[in-house]
């Protein structure tokens, strides 16, 4: 299968050069020298560990001073998105803006392709990110967003869709459905995202003919890294920087040892220098044999923090917070996550001598954006833990 494009086979001399000139030119059109470093002060990109880490708690600071975007000088605007913090994002429509079109063509999607994307468009860009992807490999596109399940499989019958873009664990609800609906769809391929691809479920959809591969992408910086049909690791993206360091620092680990994911984009329209995604992986020695010459990471090996992505949403720390705070009788709460099946499953464990379970339900609800099992309990361990993901990553 040919290639994306030249970048991908570009040698590390190649792209080392390339990456640091777009480097210095981000520096200059970014607002004030982070770090008191001019863009010459930048000899190479080992020079990066001398920028400050831009986190996303701070981001949603200087956001709240500086609507909309804190400060950072955006080009090319044609959207506006919003996640939970809330943080605002930019989007463009430029060709491919986000880069997604790269992984799409991993996957073997390309003009004879018609793509049921099953993203969110709504405040959140994911939808945009994936359809933008879409049209950068010459694909006919469904935008199927997300739920009315029974809709989604007459639209995947109807029109013969031969591709899903979505959430790992989706696909596998439109399959059963269509079973029971006695209808046959027509997948070969999936492009998947905003959570974890477990093997099992990997493995079910390659029994049913579909071959389904992952990328990691975030709202702020889209795509990152993907993985080819190699699925050895995930090859880092030819529009980012990215850094692995020790969590909470700024320090590069050695190869090989799992840390803090820092990004930085090259994308000259909403430049983010050293950004933490707040994810855990590693980098993976050596270049994949599908023949990309770009350095892989092992994929996403859970979080930094305790903040976790469940059904493709992320729960955080300061959402259970609040969700305390709601409630006077409540001391502490805390999150679990286990998967049920091949699908991601939440309970709530709430601290408190008395109250409503139901009205805590809702707020759980409400706070969190998903549902899931509530419990009174007399009292939770002291460890410190207020989300406590066991799912199996292995």
């Amino acid at each position: 299968m040919s290639h994306y494009d030249d970048l991908e086979t570009r040698s590390a001399d190649e792209r080392a050069a390339a990456q640091l000139a777009a480097l210095r030119k981000q520096l200059a059109q970014t607002s004030g020298a982070p770090g008191g470093l001019a863009p010459d002060d930048i000899e190479s990109l080992d020079d990066l560990a001398r920028l400050p880490v831009l986190r996303k708690s701070e981001l949603v600071e200087r956001q709240a001073a500086r609507r909309p975007f804190g400060g950072i000088r955006v080009s090319n605007l044609a959207q506006i998105f919003q996640s939970p913090g809330p943080i605002y994002e930019p989007g463009g429509v430029t060709h491919d803006w986000w880069r997604m079109g790269r992984f799409l063509h991993a996957c073997g999607i390309g003009t004879t392709d018609i793509v049921q994307n099953c993203f969110g468009y709504h405040l959140t860009p994911a939808g945009h990110i994936f359809e933008s992807g879409a049209r950068a490999v010459g694909a006919v596109v469904v935008p199927a967003g997300v739920g009315q399940t029974d809709l989604q499989v007459r639209a995947a019958a109807d029109l013969g869709c031969t591709a899903y873009a979505g959430t790992p664990d989706y696909l596998k609800v439109i399959l059963d459905r269509a079973e029971e609906m006695g209808e046959m769809l027509s997948f070969t391929r999936a492009a998947v995202g905003g959570g974890a691809l477990f093997p099992s479920l990997r493995q079910e959809y390659a029994d049913r003919g579909i071959a389904c591969l992952q990328c990691y992408a975030t709202a702020d910086l889209g795509n990152i890294a993907y993985e080819s049909q190699a699925m050895e690791g995930m090859i880092i993206d030819e529009g980012v920087i990215v850094e692995i360091v020790r969590p909470g620092t700024g320090d590069p680990v050695a190869e090989g040892e799992v840390g803090e994911v820092l990004v930085t984009s090259l994308n000259p329209d909403y430049p983010l220098i050293r950004f933490a995604t707040g994810d855990l992986s590693a980098i993976l020695p050596g270049a994949s044999p599908c023949g990309r010459t770009n350095t892989r990471i092992k994929g996403w090996m859970g979080r930094a923090d305790q903040t976790a992505k469940i059904k493709g949403m992320f729960v955080r720390p300061e959402q259970v917070a609040e969700l305390v705070a709601r409630h006077p009788e409540i001391r502490a709460a805390r999150v679990t996550v286990t998967r049920e099946g091949e699908m991601d499953a939440m309970a709530v464990q709430v601290e408190a001598d008395g109250g409503d379970e139901g009205a805590w339900a809702e707020s759980v609800a409400q706070v969190l954006k998903l549902k899931g099992r509530v419990s009174r309990v007399d009292s939770l361990p002291n460890d410190g833990k207020v989300i406590d993901d066991q799912r199996d990553y292995g």
